[in-house]
C-alpha cells in the first residue's frame, strides 16, 4: 500500500476524533459538523475545475472520500468501526453525481 494512502487514514481518524471531542465538550453538535462537511462537499461537486474537465470526475470523488468517511464517523458513537469498515461504507453508499449517470 502506498505509504501515503496510511498516512491520509490516519489523519482522517485523527480528524474524526477530534471531531468527536470538540461534541463531547460541548463546543459543536455532531449537526453542525455534518453541516460543515457538507458544505466542504458541496464546494468540491460545484467547482468549476469539473466542469471544465480539468480535473476528472473520478478525482473528483478521490476528493470527496475522506469528507464522506468523515460524515460517516461523525454518526458513529466512537469510531469503533475504524477506517477500513467507514471506507466500505462510503463505497457501498456512494451515489453517482448528476453528471456520472
Amino acid at each position: 500500500m502506498n505509504p501515503a494512502n496510511l498516512q491520509l487514514e490516519g489523519l482522517i481518524m485523527a480528524v474524526a476524533s477530534l471531531n468527536r471531542l470538540l461534541v463531547e465538550k460541548g463546543l459543536l453538535t455532531p449537526d453542525e459538523i455534518d453541516t460543515a462537511l457538507r458544505s466542504a462537499e458541496a464546494r468540491i461537486t460545484s467547482d468549476e475545475r469539473f466542469n471544465d474537465a480539468e480535473i476528472k470526475l473520478t478525482n473528483r470523488d478521490a476528493m470527496c472520500f475522506p469528507i464522506r468517511v468523515l460524515v460517516l464517523a461523525n454518526g458513529e458513537q466512537d469510531c469503533a468501526a475504524g477506517f477500513a469498515a467507514l471506507a466500505r461504507q462510503v463505497g457501498i453508499s456512494k451515489q453517482p453525481f448528476n453528471d456520472q449517470r
